[in-house]
């Protein structure tokens, strides 16, 4: 009898770790991959652990740190680690997309958010208007100049087009584009350069200021180059004489535009938290098999230094 019974103590001790184990299995494992670790992917990594959270999902999060052999690696060991989708920026719209399209093939759903791939099994692409971001900006820079004496805007250009030229082109032409249209006057290209990191971009723009004292204005396509762009400004001695406008939206550079330099003008942000607490959303709700939208377009938010209430209220202040 006392055989029997740690026989039968034996076999539910089995049923419970397997039962456990079962249990752990059939939850939904989601991989998030960023690009880079500044900020806005800083701000993006935070909003998909918070939809990981409220949503009682595993969530790991790789960054590839544009480096496309390791976001090759990272796609994948994820699907080799068993998870059920990839929330993915990928960093290039065609080079990406035979690793990713591996992942699909092995039954892993792809939600792409930030960057586009040239390919249609993504079940989701989450991302503000590439071309709405610059075009806003625009938009402001266009009235801070209507105040300006001159006909000719002198303007540098820090970009990424060696990273993403899709989107970088996209925000670019859409700045220059409104801001000649609306301003009413002649744009001037003194230069056009890669900047995407503050260091680079730091870098880049204090040599354009070198070369370029009497240019009017940086305009910067995303937060390191605005960032940089600041900052050389200011090393070069330039504040109230060279003003910065830029795209995406972050604390440090909220902080710019409440600064009394007079330097940051105004930015276009992305709202990263929203778009990664959604990218995650949006692929536990495809595997769930819920329907999803194939395009989310998540709306910009302009800051500027002309409306400190509203910058205050991005702040939280």
């Amino acid at each position: 009898m006392k055989r029997f019974l740690i026989m039968m103590l034996l076999i539910l001790i089995a049923m419970s770790a397997w039962s456990a184990a079962t249990a752990e299995d059939d939850g939904i494992r989601i991989a998030g991959i960023i690009f880079q670790n500044d900020q806005f992917f800083q701000v993006i990594q935070d909003g998909m652990e918070a939809a990981a959270e409220d949503l009682g999902v595993d969530l790991v999060i790789g960054n590839s740190d544009n480096d496309p052999q390791k976001e090759i690696e990272l796609v994948n060991n994820y699907v080799v680690s068993g998870v059920d989708a990839i929330a993915i920026s990928p960093l290039s719209e065609t080079a990406s997309v035979q690793a990713l399209q591996d992942a699909n093939e092995e039954g892993v759903a792809v939600v792409l958010y930030n960057s586009p791939l040239a390919a249609d099994f993504p079940v989701s692409y989450l991302n503000s208007s590439q071309t709405q971001l610059g075009l806003s900006t625009g938009a402001a820079a266009a009235d801070y100049f209507a105040a300006v004496d001159g006909d000719t805007i002198r303007v540098a250009v820090l970009a990424f087009d060696s990273l993403l030229p899709e989107i970088s082109d996209a925000r670019v032409s859409g700045f220059l584009d409104e801001l000649e249209a609306q301003s009413g006057k002649a744009i001037e290209i003194v230069s056009r350069q890669d900047g995407w990191l503050a260091e680079m971009g730091l870098q880049t723009a204090g040599d354009i200021l070198t070369a370029n004292p009497d240019i009017d204005m940086i305009y910067a396509a995303n937060e390191g180059g605005t960032v940089g762009a600041v900052q050389a400004v200011r090393n070069a001695g330039l504040a109230g004489e060279v003003v910065v406008f830029g795209i995406d939206a972050t604390e440090q550079l909220a902080q710019f535009l409440l600064d009394g330099d007079d330097v940051l003008q105004a930015v276009t942000g992305q709202q990263p938290f929203r778009i990664g607490y959604d990218s995650v959303a949006t692929a536990v709700a495809y595997v769930n098999g819920e329907s999803v939208d194939e395009t989310v377009i998540v709306p910009g938010v302009l800051l500027e230094r002309a409306n400190p209430d509203g910058v205050n209220e991005f702040l939280g202040n």
